[in-house]
């Protein structure tokens, strides 16, 4: 594309690499989204996300040194973006490039919620790192790509769980090293509706009644995490996704969380800007897994297409196992 000034694998550059890999895994929407107070008071914006592991976005850089800019397909804008951003970090590299071109590999649903845009940015942004021999922090990673693309999911955070302020790309609490075992049985309640556009999407204008609601549910799920309740993070995710209807509706909403009711789960979560929803159940239960194929049954028969099943929790692989 574009000439020779980019380097195609084979072709040697002035680095010794000739090309850099990246990758960002996708997520299933929130557990919990609103506004939150920082360490200093202020009120931020901020989410837990859901993790979806077996979905990801590869990421190929190849570098230039003639070629100033990133090259890519036209809708790989923030990816570029991400690129440049990424360049100018490692611009004091001993053999940095000047540019070059991305290439991006995906397998994670575009639109519906579940964290394609910041799976892309997340992989290009390593890609161009380990161009470079280099390993960016976490946060390093979180702050480059909330530049690239203004708002971003904490998919970077792979080692924790955590209340990230996805516009200011802090941290603002980290809750433990693990979510409390679970299955989430995920399904697209929109599936001809065309997904949602983050881009023009309006933030939610929460009331002070509201962050005062967040404030508890935080408290709860700080809790769940640390004690392992699957129950209370599903009441948790459930009233997040219920304050979310005034801003963006999810369609079936209710009935899917009467179905949750009656399979004996947990709770639902949502893509807070999607159109995913997830049951939660809980894989100690003597019944989840008849409890689960039960459900999975009826998301069937509503016609809702799947979109993941996932199992968190070295007791959940098991029933995950049995449903799939």
């Amino acid at each position: 594309m574009h000439g020779t000034d980019i380097a195609a694998p084979g072709t040697a550059d002035a680095s010794t690499r000739e090309f850099g890999v990246g990758h960002g895994s996708a997520h299933h929407g929130e557990l919990l989204q609103g506004m939150f107070h920082d360490r200093n008071g202020r009120l931020v914006r901020g989410l837990v996300t859901l993790p979806l592991l077996d979905r990801t976005t590869r990421a190929v850089f190849y570098p230039s040194q003639r070629h100033w800019g990133v090259v890519g397909t036209p809708e790989l804008i923030k990816v570029r973006r991400a690129a440049i951003y990424t360049l100018r970090e490692l611009s004091t590299h001993p053999a940095p490039a000047k540019g070059g071109q991305i290439e991006i590999t995906s397998d994670i649903p575009r639109g519906i919620g579940m964290g394609s845009s910041t799976s892309d940015v997340t992989a290009a942004i390593r890609a161009v790192a380990d161009y470079h021999g280099v390993t960016l922090s976490p946060a390093d990673v979180g702050r480059i790509a909330v530049l690239a693309e203004c708002a971003s999911d904490p998919i970077m955070i792979e080692d924790r769980v955590v209340l990230f302020a996805h516009r200011d790309a802090i941290t603002l609490e980290t809750f433990g090293d693990r979510l409390p075992p679970m299955i989430v049985i995920g399904c697209d309640t929109d599936p001809d509706g065309g997904g949602v556009d983050t881009v023009a999407f309006e933030p939610a204008e929460y009331s002070d009644r509201d962050i005062g609601v967040f404030g508890v549910l935080r408290a709860a799920l700080r809790r769940a995490v640390a004690t392992g309740d699957t129950a209370l993070l599903g009441r948790v995710s459930t009233a997040s996704a219920l304050l979310n209807q005034r801003f963006l509706r999810t369609a079936l909403l209710p009935e899917l969380i009467e179905l949750c009711r009656r399979c004996g789960g947990c709770g639902v979560q949502i893509a807070h800007s999607g159109t995913v929803v997830g049951l939660i159940f809980d894989p100690r239960q003597p019944v989840t897994g008849r409890h689960v194929r039960a459900c999975l049954t009826a998301i069937e028969d509503m016609g809702l297409p799947s979109t993941a099943l996932i199992g968190v929790g070295p007791l959940s692989t098991r029933y995950e196992q049995e449903t799939a």
